[in-house]
């Protein structure tokens, strides 16, 4: 297996890439794999080997099993269910592979801690797909954040329900995007958290406490419109974002004034309102394109483990609070039925 870590010397060949569940959010992955360039899709895998095929042969690889892929490649994305997560990229860890591994990092924060220290001390790169870190909006406003005495963060995450008969859990599907947004924006850890939700864990909404900082995220199922929109109130301005339509505004020097026209006197509230550019692109390509270059030079990747147990630790305390104990009968559910929720950010 290759435990070669890639040196100056050789820079110039391509990276060598393959996908590990292809699912929808996998099977984009495998995509934007083959788009990139001075990366090769040596292959891809699934448990399911018709899906394996079809997407194999849409993309110009070869299903393979996962022992072989992981002879064949320098990185991995891993798409698979969430409980799968641990022993997937551990495996590929072991193999001196390079892992991407979908959000959540793990099922649990220990897990994700034995991932982190298995990276670390193999001296591979491991990052968490937060692809919301890439949204070129998200990006516009980080580069702003440090200029702004921020008071307040809010962040909505909603939508219909899905055409599933057994959707996931809303705040590790959904949620937790919101969740590693704000802390790395605001670059804290929280103080203390509250939270609610309702309809079977479909909706539910959190306050987390930082330092100065209140933030509130919302995410639902439940909603007959989807939004992903983020609200940063700071004492100079109003910043609104729109993950959708990748757009910033920023509202400043909002004031009141009554005018008098023809005797008669009419209230007006006017601001200055700022459109910053944003540079457009694909998230997804962004991010793989970063894990890429982490890979080849072995530096630090933009979302590292930590940060995706970070994220992890909070949605964990946020579902506690939210929806209680989980049902004893998930545990009981067969592991073949239990495929990767195909849930967009």
């Amino acid at each position: 297996m290759s435990t070669t870590r890639r040196t100056d010397e050789t820079t110039d060949e391509p990276i060598r890439a393959g996908v590990i569940g292809v699912g929808s959010m996998g099977e984009n992955h495998a995509r934007v794999y083959d788009e990139l360039p001075a990366v090769e899709l040596a292959g891809i895998t699934d448990r399911d080997e018709e899906i394996a095929r079809r997407v194999a042969a849409e993309y110009g690889t070869e299903p393979v099993d996962l022992e072989t892929l992981l002879e064949r490649c320098d990185v991995v994305t891993v798409a698979v269910p969430t409980h799968a997560h641990y022993e997937t990229v551990s495996t590929c860890l072991e193999a001196g592979v390079d892992v991407l591994v979908e959000k959540p990092i793990a099922e649990t924060v220990e897990q994700g801690q034995q991932l982190a220290e298995q990276a670390r001390e193999g001296g591979l790169v491991l990052q968490v797909g937060h692809i919301e870190r890439f949204n070129p909006a998200v990006q516009t406003v980080a580069d702003l954040i440090d200029d702004l005495d921020v008071i307040s963060v809010e962040a909505e995450r909603l939508g219909p329900p899905i055409d599933r008969t057994a959707p996931g859990n809303v705040i590790f599907d959904l949620m937790v995007h919101d969740v590693d947004i704000v802390g790395s924006i605001l670059g804290e850890r929280p103080h203390s958290v509250t939270a609610m939700g309702t309809e079977s864990g479909q909706y539910a909404t959190a306050t987390i406490e930082y330092d100065d900082v209140v933030a509130t995220v919302t995410a639902s199922r439940v909603t007959q419109k989807k939004v992903r929109k983020l609200t940063v109130t700071a004492r100079e301005c109003l910043v609104e974002v729109d993950y959708l339509e990748q757009s910033v505004l920023i509202h400043r020097d909002s004031y009141p004034e009554y005018l008098t026209d023809d005797g008669q006197s009419r209230y007006r509230h006017e601001s200055v309102v700022e459109r910053p550019r944003v540079d457009t692109g694909e998230p997804l390509r962004n991010e793989l394109e970063s894990f890429v270059a982490a890979a080849r030079d072995g530096s630090e990747p933009a979302v590292t483990a930590e940060d995706g147990i970070a994220a992890l630790e909070t949605a964990q305390l946020i579902d506690r609070l939210a929806t209680g104990p989980e049902d004893e009968t998930d545990d009981e559910t067969d592991d073949e039925t239990r495929r990767e929720p195909e849930v967009e950010a």
